[in-house]
């Protein structure tokens, strides 16, 4: 069975159809990308995912429950995550409380206590490597350092299904390495299935993912092995321009 599987979801904004029909199943463990042009709308399927907006056509499945009219806390509760591309901590409290907050709000919160999840908390910083800035503000941290706070937070949501919306935008090719790096290293060491939207990161695209689905005016245009779906036809016309370097090099 899939972990989450979406058929015929639809989101329309007055006149503009954003989402159109999409139809496509994530698995356990799964590592994936979901890309395409400016306006192709990405973001607003992670929202229908999430329920942050709901569909106007289609139904979303969690397992084996419909969670189509769910709203986001109650998919949180189930073990759904996200990350947002601008990261926005509660920048007066500290680095463990931010995190805490995750832990406390999802698929475990109401088993555990506050010092269970400034428990949670600290395990989490060790594993993003940020132990020296634990008390700190998080406002003071930089943007890459907000970023890992903001997976760290949604990692202690103990989530099965983790969306990561540019998790890498606007870092320098060293940084992203480390990011691809590491997001291999939590799916592997946390057993979730890892959907991560990288818009106009190639690099990242083809380090990450194993598979890539590839929006084009809110349709479906290709879902298949990341090497297959970069090098598609299709995909190099409306979104590339030209066959990614890195699949190239690595072919």
């Amino acid at each position: 069975m899939a972990l989450l599987r979406c058929e015929n979801v639809t989101k329309r904004f007055g006149g503009l159809v954003a989402v159109d029909s999409m139809t496509f199943e994530i698995d356990s463990g799964e590592l994936m990308a979901i890309v395409g042009p400016n306006g192709a709308g990405k973001t607003t399927m992670f929202n229908l995912i999430n329920g942050v907006f709901p569909a106007d056509e289609g139904k979303i499945w969690f397992e084996d429950l419909d969670v189509t009219n769910f709203p986001a806390y109650k998919r949180a509760h189930l073990g759904m995550g996200r990350t947002f591309q601008i990261p926005r901590p509660f920048a007066s409290a500290s680095v463990q409380e931010n995190i805490a907050i995750g832990a406390m709000f999802g698929s475990a919160g109401a088993e555990i206590n506050v010092e269970r999840a400034m428990e949670m908390a600290d395990h989490y910083i060790e594993i993003i490597g940020l132990k020296k800035h634990r008390d700190k503000p998080a406002g003071g941290l930089t943007p890459t350092e907000k970023k890992l706070v903001e997976i760290a937070r949604a990692l202690a949501m103990k989530p099965r299904l983790l969306l990561m919306d540019e998790a890498m935008a606007g870092m320098n090719p060293k940084d992203i390495d480390g990011m691809v790096s590491f997001i291999r290293h939590i799916r592997d060491t946390e057993g979730i299935a890892i959907v991560s939207m990288v818009e106009h990161i190639m690099r990242a695209v083809a380090g990450l993912a194993e598979r890539v689905i590839v929006m084009h005016q809110g349709a479906l245009l290709v879902d298949e092995p990341t090497r297959e779906a970069l090098t598609d036809p299709r995909v190099v016309e409306v979104y590339l321009g030209h066959p990614p370097e890195e699949i190239d090099a690595q072919g």
